[in-house]
């Protein structure tokens, strides 16, 4: 039997999380990421349901190793203007369908729970409840970096 999809890339992603919050440098493999440096992100937002603290420090190398098709699926999920206005309307916190429905200006709940599927099915949002959906709190943060990293990407940021 094979070894679970991504598994070392969610063991060094946890590493990294332990290191950061011990205050020590992420373990890397001198070998492979010698000099290759640090990447991160960091957030305190009262966005999504409540205060919100967040950081993640990651070694460059291996942030280059991350399996691609987790990472197209999530970006993926987020390259539809209309699941953005949906993930937008949600990072205000816990949205019931109807709402999203109309925040998006969709036609049907068809359109809503097609739209839906990507974004639970990425894993970026999850149900809250009975017609109620939400960006998780440990996912708010990293939700929000996306979004301005695309927007300094597309020189919006200015």
């Amino acid at each position: 039997m094979s070894e679970p999809r991504g598994l070392d890339a969610r063991v060094s992603e946890l590493e990294s999380r332990v290191a950061a919050l011990e205050g020590d440098a992420p373990p890397a493999a001198a070998d492979e990421t010698a000099g290759a440096g640090i990447v991160g992100y960091q957030g305190n937002v009262s966005v999504g349901g409540g205060p919100i603290d967040w950081a993640i420090r990651y070694d460059a190398a291996a942030a280059l190793r991350i399996p691609s098709e987790q990472l197209a699926e999530v970006l993926a999920a987020l390259g539809s203007p209309v699941r953005l206005a949906l993930v937008r309307t949600l990072l205000r916190g816990p949205t019931s369908t109807k709402e999203l429905e109309a925040a998006a200006d969709l036609s049907s709940p068809g359109q809503l729970y097609h739209h839906l599927r990507a974004l639970t099915g990425a894993r970026v949002v999850e149900p809250h409840g009975r017609g109620t959906y939400r960006i998780a709190g440990p996912k708010v943060v990293p939700v929000l970096v996306l979004i301005l990293a695309a927007a300094d990407i597309a020189g919006e940021l200015g």
